[in-house]
């Protein structure tokens, strides 16, 4: 394990603990929900901006259900410029 994978877990428990000050837990569960939940969340972020470049360049579609929840697939009428960006050869 590399000196910064450590210091990205040290900040994570440390940054857990401080917003939780009540929080105690064995390390499989400091493992399970808090570690893994911080990492949901901000995964949850990163795919939210990246949808939202994708459906601005058009190549992304965005619609909105009966439930009232947003759902996204490809615009295919950009299909070349995914090949492209994706290095697919017309096959």
């Amino acid at each position: 394990m590399s000196v910064s994978d450590r210091d990205e877990i040290a900040r994570a428990l440390l940054s857990y603990l401080f917003e939780n000050t009540e929080a105690q837990d064995s390390l499989e569960g400091i493992v399970e929900w808090w570690l893994l939940d911080r990492k949901i969340r901000q995964t949850t972020s990163a795919v939210k901006d990246v949808l939202e470049e994708l459906v601005a360049k058009k190549l992304i579609l965005e619609y909105e259900k009966g439930d009232g929840r947003v759902h996204y697939c490809v615009n295919r009428r950009k299909e070349e410029e995914i090949r492209v960006l994706l290095k697919i050869v017309d096959r």
